[in-house]
Formats: C-alpha cells, structure tokens, sequence
C-alpha cells in the first residue's frame, strides 16, 4: 500500500470516529426530594422527551484526535442534525490537513451520517464532495462487538444517554447547586464501572442495563467519572466524562441548550456524494 493510499484509509476511517467522538456521545434544584437517583430519573425522562437541542462540545481521545463540536440534533423518529466539527489536534487533525481540511460539516439521518470532505477531495473523485457513511456499513467496518456498538451509538445517541449512564454507576453524589452559563443547576457525579454495571439493577430496567453494558464493553471503556448539571426543568445543560478506553483517555464537555429547537437536516446531493463502501472498495487493501 502506498503512502497515499494509507492515508487515504485512514482518513475515511478517522472522519467515522471523529463523528462518533462529536456525538458523544444531556429540575428543579432537588426534585429528587434529596434522593440524586430520584431526581436522575427525572432528569433521563424530561430530557429524553424534550426531542431536540443545540450542543456544543469538546472533546480528546488519547493521540487519536482532538475535536470541537458545534450543531443541533433531533433524536424524536431516529437521529437528525447538522453538526460542524474542528480537528484540533491528534492523528485525525494531521490526516485531515493532507486533505486541506480543519473542520467539517457533518450531517446525521436515520440511516446513514454524512460528512462533507472539502473541495480538494472533491477534485478527486469527479465533483463528489460528500461521503455517505451509512450505520450499518460502519458497523462491518470495525466489526464485531465494537461495530455493533457503534451502529447502535449513532442510531440511538440522545442526551439522556449519560444520565442513564450515572444511573448505572450506583453510586451518585449531589454535588452541590451552581450556575452554568446563566442557568442555576444542580451538579450530581459518580463513577462507572463497567465490571460492576450488573450487579446495579435498582436504577434501571433489566433490558436498560443490559444493553448500556454491551455498548461499555464494545467500546473499550473500563471506568468513566460523570458529572451532569441539571437545570430547574429536569433538563441536562453539561456533562463532563472522563474513562479510559480501548483508543486512550477520553475527556469530553458537553453542553446542552434550547431544547425542542425545530432541526430540519437535508440529505446531500446524490451527485456530490459518493458511498464509503463503493470508495473503499477502490482503494487498494494491506
């Protein structure tokens, strides 16, 4: 394989994760009465019906990449949005400016999530600026258990996701009230791990747990410390997590805002975009 075959592979490769990465990947001051798991499940439930918001995120993943995120999503009938994401640092940042390319625009449908890869690719291959990466593509892509993991991630992500996920530590501590960006909050933090997600089935359904500890393994994750801050409508506005995963440390800031926002995303031009599949497909393998 040539030099600028790899690098090609690899960037089409890294533009997945970086998705995956942008992704990730949302009361009342005590509406729990005291109790932070009470109020956690409040907190799942209102941001899960709250269908949509504006998020803005940072985030890193070991020397893999570093990346800001900034878009809406719409999770009511499957995954909308339009997210534009900058490669800060890391492998993806050197890959992609090979590319001429610091930031993209990512666009999420149902089935499948695009990323627009600039005008120098364009050149390249006939005009067709966008790749379609379609979920269950991506899936057999990584393979396995992992590949499962992340057609389920993009299929299913919503902001409830990490409250789910503090439930599951079985071990919440309410922080204390503080203000985020103008908003009052209360800030709850404990710590996941993954070897004891089973034995914790007071906090969430048995088909809830289950799954939520299929996804933590496929992803290579062991332990994870989250904070949430929750705001006066049982809304999540911030979420900080910290692990450890198969590719390095993940550190990610998320924040949530102006949900029930109306988030209308068009799929690309047919004749701009090219498969993911049919474009590895030419490439030559190692």
């Amino acid at each position: 394989m040539t030099s600028t075959t790899r690098c090609r592979r690899t960037v089409l490769a890294l533009t997945a994760v970086a998705a995956l990465t942008g992704m990730a990947a949302c009361g009342s001051s005590d509406p729990g009465g005291g109790d932070p798991f009470a109020a956690l499940k409040l907190a799942e439930k209102s941001t899960g019906d709250a269908d949509s918001a504006k998020i803005e995120s940072t985030g890193n993943m070991g020397d893999l990449m570093s990346i800001e995120a900034d878009g809406e999503v719409d999770w009511a009938d499957g995954l909308r949005g339009t997210m534009t994401l900058t490669y800060t640092g890391g492998q993806a940042a050197d890959q992609m400016g090979q590319l001429g390319i610091t930031s993209t625009e990512a666009r999420y449908l149902p089935d499948a999530y695009y990323a627009d890869m600039g005008d120098l690719f364009a050149r390249q291959y006939g005009g067709k600026r966008w790749i379609r990466y379609a979920y269950e593509d991506m899936g057999e892509m990584i393979g396995g258990a992992s590949g499962a993991y992340v057609q389920e991630h993009f299929q299913s992500v919503t902001p409830n996701q990490s409250v789910r996920l503090l439930l599951a530590s079985g071990d919440v501590e309410k922080v204390g009230e503080e203000d985020v960006r103008g908003e009052r909050t209360t800030h709850y933090a404990g710590m996941v791990k993954v070897a004891d997600v089973q034995e914790q089935n007071a906090n969430l359904g048995e088909e809830t747990r289950a799954e939520l500890e299929e996804q933590l393994k496929a992803s290579g994750i062991t332990t994870a410390d989250i904070d949430l801050w929750i705001n006066d409508d049982n809304l999540l506005v911030k979420k900080v997590e910290k692990g450890d995963t198969a590719n390095g440390e993940l550190n990610s800031t998320v924040y949530y805002s102006d949900y029930g926002i109306d988030v209308r995303t068009e799929e690309p031009p047919a004749g701009e975009t090219v498969d993911f599949k049919d474009l590895m497909s030419r490439l030559p393998t190692s």
